[in-house]
């Protein structure tokens, strides 16, 4: 069974990384994903870019930029390939969650589990012919720009903030000014970038190119609130109205201390064990849920089918186009998928599914003794997929 080298350089450990580099500052990883040459070529995101069920954009940089007109075009899905014709020397196409469309490619997310499942948003590749880009930007989230195919210059400058001016009229956000350049290197098939959020980064193909952004984010505070907002529905004691002391006030008046009074017994039950209980519940179920729609395996195996596989060598896996995730407190297993909490599983198979969700992957001996049916469940929802090449 072939494991997946950590994404970093041999000088620094996963504690350093996360210590020095996360969210501070950049890091060049020479060959920090070799695994990435040569697996696709342009030719591969191009037929993607026009699918059915792709989450494509097609940018456009005009020759020259005229005064009061925009410089860029963008274009999203669906895309067609007459899309395609007649276009300028510099254009982009950008490809959300390939994760769905390749699982081989999903894996490659085991180069990086120093960081969380729950914080990995998707791989998007971005394609472009030599002068290509997307112009000069910032993300609010963490991203590896892994090169797979040709070479990308990359330059990264200031770090930016709710201040930073935006280009007017353009149809994505983009800034002039990066301020004093960092870092100026070209990274060659093979090689990552680490690009923490809100550093301003600009990337120009040197060829015909192939990027891959692995992103990671965390949710916003408007998520979790939303989703605390629904678990707590489900909780009839919220319903009760609250014991409040009460002064003599003027009738048409909210007092201060009315209002702090609510906020301490808002406080209290956040703070207690039901308190604790929704939070984790409603912070599961938003990290839980994918970005994009996950595409349901059109053929799956019958149990006898995936019986005989698993015998043959084949092994299960987690389908990283989907979001498997579990919670431990005491003896207790709680998994959530894309969103949704699992209920009723014996715990042998939460047993399993927890190994999947740490990027294990599962034998026949590790699945024989329990319903594989249930596990043809598990394909079906596109949690796991076999992998026949071990």
């Amino acid at each position: 069974m072939t494991s997946i080298p950590l994404c970093l350089t041999d000088s620094i450990t996963p504690e350093q990384f996360l210590s020095e580099y996360w969210q501070k500052k950049p890091l060049l990883i020479k060959q920090g994903l070799p695994q990435l040459i040569d697996m696709f070529e342009p030719e591969d995101m191009l037929g993607l870019a026009v699918e059915e069920d792709a989450s494509a954009r097609l940018l456009i940089q005009a020759a020259s930029k005229h005064e009061g007109l925009p410089q860029w075009q963008l274009k999203k899905s669906p895309l067609s390939e007459a899309d395609f014709d007649n276009l300028p020397a510099q254009w982009t196409v950008l490809v959300q969650n390939m994760e769905q469309w390749s699982p081989e490619l999903g894996q490659l997310w085991q180069a990086f589990d120093f960081i969380p499942q729950w914080q990995r948003d998707d791989i998007m590749v971005s394609f472009a012919p030599k002068g290509g880009s997307v112009g000069k930007h910032y993300d609010d989230y963490d991203v590896f720009l892994a090169q797979g195919y040709g070479s990308r210059r990359w330059q990264l400058g200031k770090f930016c903030d709710k201040g930073t001016e935006f280009v007017a009229n353009e149809p994505i956000r983009l800034f002039d000014d990066m301020g004093e350049i960092i870092f100026d290197e070209i990274l060659e098939a093979g090689d990552v970038l680490y690009v923490p959020p809100k550093l301003s980064h600009f990337g120009v193909a040197q060829d015909d190119c192939l990027t891959f952004s692995f992103g990671c984010r965390r949710p916003n505070l408007m998520q979790i609130i939303d989703s605390l907002a629904d678990i707590a529905t489900s909780d009839s004691d919220l319903f009760i109205p609250m014991l409040l002391p009460q002064t003599l006030q003027a009738s048409g008046a909210l007092q201060a201390d009315s209002i702090d009074a609510i906020k301490e017994q808002l406080l209290q039950m956040l703070q207690s064990k039901r308190g604790d209980d929704i939070i984790r519940q409603a912070v599961l179920e938003v990290v839980s849920k994918r970005q994009y729609d996950v595409l349901v395996p059109e053929e799956t195996l019958d149990t006898d089918e995936l019986m005989q596989a698993l015998m043959d060598g084949a092994t299960l896996q987690a389908d990283y186009s989907n979001r498997l995730l579990y919670s431990q407190t005491n003896d207790a297993v709680t998994l959530y998928a894309n969103g949704q909490r699992l209920d009723d599983l014996e715990n042998s198979a939460a047993a399993l599914l927890s190994r999947l969700a740490n990027g294990e992957h599962l034998t026949y001996q590790d699945v024989k003794d329990i319903d594989l049916d249930e596990v043809n469940e598990w394909l079906e929802n596109g949690w796991v997929w076999v992998n026949y090449n071990e």
